[in-house]
């Protein structure tokens, strides 16, 4: 089977690890595979690895050749501006593509989106929220629902030697994720600053950057459990050593690191928000709390903190839980939808 993934992002983020798994999971496979990538990004680099032709495109307007898809049966896009990279090839070649989304915000309305969306002939969304979003614009589309994986990441014992020992005999809570206002940093902040009143054992170490970092750090002032680590490429060596992750987000497509703790053996605690409850299943995968509540979130933190029973029912859950997530599983639902496209 011969497929044309487009992803023009240049950074390297959820959706770029996600779309990397699914790809050596199609090479495992046999497929045969074309990759469209912006060539400053570390998704590129990473692709230009692996068994597959790879394509350098810097905008959505450039680099529309027919030799890059004719072979394909169908392009697979996965952010924002591949899909009008995809639209574009698909009138000048007639190729038909499906999109991935992850995120759910409502769609723009702008003329260039709703003719991309109108244009595509299948809408994957990760989460039941992201497809309930697409079909609140496109109530005649093709939706349906298929979840990222977990991508699985190795440790190494000298980096997590240093990580416990600089958390040393506190219990380490961790955060993952670029620094946007909808990833709920301040929530995550509040929920610090209360614990802090009553347990100094509990430490929450922040790992990302972004816009929101100097107002974080700002809203974050005072409290001595608190910890900004910076953007982290080993991720491995945090989840080994951390004994929690929490996922506060406003609003979320899915939230895969969610899946990478789970995988890592962690347990998790998120916000209600958008596909979270379709990851975790509340006290049996994980705990949930309502969205933008810093005090249940903190009552969660508290509770795992004080019961191992706990934390080992929901490890043991969660692994159940992953089952249904396993890009052997969503790898075979794409192959179901690609084969739509076969002559």
């Amino acid at each position: 089977m011969n497929i044309c993934h487009v992803n023009l992002a240049t950074g390297f983020s959820g959706g770029e690890r996600q779309t990397l798994v699914l790809i050596k999971e199609q090479i495992k496979l046999g497929y045969i595979l074309t990759v469209v990538a912006h060539p400053n990004s570390p998704f590129f680099e990473k692709v230009k690895k692996l068994n597959c032709r790879v394509f350098a495109v810097k905008h959505f307007l450039l680099g529309h050749r027919s030799i890059i898809t004719e072979d394909c049966i169908v392009m697979h896009v996965h952010e924002g501006r591949a899909i009008y990279w995809a639209y574009i090839q698909k009138l000048l070649f007639k190729k038909p593509y499906i999109i991935t989304r992850r995120i759910d915000n409502p769609l723009k309305n702008k003329a260039l989106s709703l003719r991309a969306y109108e244009a595509a002939s299948a809408i994957t969304g990760v989460s039941n929220k992201v497809v309930e979003v697409v079909k609140q614009r496109h109530p005649k589309a093709h939706a349906v629902f298929i979840p990222d994986s977990p991508a699985r990441y190795t440790s190494n014992p000298i980096e997590v030697k240093k990580i416990r020992e600089q958390f040393e005999g506190k219990f380490l809570v961790i955060k993952a994720a670029k620094m946007y206002k909808h990833k709920g940093f301040d929530i995550a902040i509040e929920a610090a600053k209360l614990l802090n009143e009553i347990n100094d054992d509990i430490q929450l170490a922040l790992l990302g950057d972004g816009p929101e970092f100097e107002a974080l750090k700002a809203q974050a002032a005072g409290a001595s459990n608190v910890y900004f680590m910076g953007n982290q490429k080993e991720i491995g060596n945090w989840f080994e050593a951390a004994n929690l992750l929490i996922h506060t987000s406003h609003t979320e497509g899915m939230g895969s690191v969610i899946l990478e703790a789970m995988a890592a053996g962690l347990p998790v605690v998120g916000s209600k928000a958008g596909g979270i409850p379709d990851v975790i299943t509340h006290d049996e995968s994980g705990l949930l709390f309502e969205i933008a509540d810093a005090k249940e979130l903190s009552a969660h933190i508290q509770s795992i903190y004080h019961s191992k029973e706990l934390r080992d029912r929901l490890i043991d859950g969660a692994t159940q839980r992953l089952n249904i997530f396993e890009i052997a599983t969503t790898a075979q639902a794409y192959q179901s939808l690609y084969q739509q496209f076969e002559k």
